[in-house]
């Protein structure tokens, strides 16, 4: 459905009127009838117009786990959903044929989305699977109808928005999980068509704010794997909270990018770097033993265990751990 887009001004030359966008820093510059990187917004008479809004590619119940979030409801189900497009054009992207090819969409209205996620013993909904920031004019519409009935709003997002959308978001939103894909902006440049600094930025700002966040890291054989690289993500974290959750994934080729499939020695490796900065550490796509619970990083007892997206409490009183006492602050 089209819908007048929320961040744009008006730009004129005498000749024809153009149109730059304001929700992410790609601030693409739209004469009549040409689209923005995200293939969702469109200068239309001279307005910025959105066509994603209401429009679902995808809808399903999902645990909270497979976002990741682990430390948000451990255990939880929520209802997780999607629109076609993104403003970045990763070539190692695992759901290209969603976030770089136009699909058949359905509509649903922000009331019917939050019914919905009420009749599914959901928690709330998660806006996942592309990228939600480019889906804002309808995620700032359901998130006040999920409060109203006390339900949750959940980003999976790679973090690229300008500051004044965001700050609007982080009034509605309830936990986010940002895929911080490298801290090299060459890396961002080259791999993903975007910039480094916006995303550093906008972690900084929720870090600070009362939006639960965890970070997730793709780590691709011979593009972001050294322990250098590893070392100073691990360092910008830290920096800002040795709290905050941190999921290293496995890459397997897909879409653009051959690489090989992401070792598990080097998995392990990046695991043991970032538990010497980092309180709570996991591996993603990966058998590793025990790479998905949540160690009391006080005594190391499990206080989660999880396999297969399933969650087991197994060591917590309340947020504390059954052991020693210590303040998880994850949320139940």
């Amino acid at each position: 459905m089209r819908r007048r887009a929320a961040y744009f001004e008006k730009v004129s030359d005498g000749k024809e009127s153009e149109v730059v966008c304001l929700l992410c820093p790609a601030n693409c510059r739209l004469s009549e009838g040409q689209r923005g990187i995200c293939d969702s917004r469109l200068n239309h008479s001279g307005e910025l117009v959105t066509e994603n809004y209401g429009e679902l590619v995808s809808c399903g119940i999902d645990p909270i786990e497979k976002k990741p979030l682990f430390h948000f409801y451990p255990g939880a189900k929520i209802l997780s959903t999607g629109t076609t497009g993104c403003n970045f054009g990763c070539l190692n992207c695992q759901n290209w044929q969603i976030s770089q090819r136009k699909q058949p969409t359905t509509f649903v209205s922000p009331e019917q989305l939050v019914e919905m996620a009420g009749e599914q013993g959901s928690i709330g909904v998660a806006f996942t699977y592309t990228e939600p920031m480019i889906w804002f004019e309808y995620v700032r519409d359901v998130a006040p109808l999920l409060k109203q009935r006390g339900l949750k709003t959940v980003l999976v997002s790679n973090g690229y928005v300008n500051r004044e959308p965001l700050l609007e978001l982080i009034e509605l939103i309830d936990a986010v999980n940002i895929d911080l894909k490298s801290v090299r902006p060459e890396f961002y440049k080259k791999i993903c068509k975007g910039k480094l600094e916006p995303v550093l930025e906008n972690i900084e700002l929720l870090s600070g704010s009362e939006v639960h966040m965890e970070i997730t890291n793709l780590v691709i054989p011979g593009q972001n794997d050294s322990d250098e690289e590893i070392g100073h993500l691990v360092q910008f974290v830290s920096d800002l909270s040795p709290e905050i959750p941190v999921h290293f994934s496995a890459f397997h080729p897909d879409y653009k990018l051959s690489a090989e499939i992401t070792p598990d020695e080097t998995l392990t490796r990046v695991r043991k770097i970032a538990r010497e900065r980092l309180s709570y550490v996991y591996i993603g796509n990966s058998r590793i033993a025990g790479a998905a619970d949540t160690i009391c990083p006080q005594c190391q007892s499990i206080v989660i265990r999880r396999e297969n997206y399933q969650a087991s409490l197994v060591g917590l009183d309340g947020q504390k751990c059954r052991t020693c006492g210590w303040n998880t602050k994850i949320i139940l």
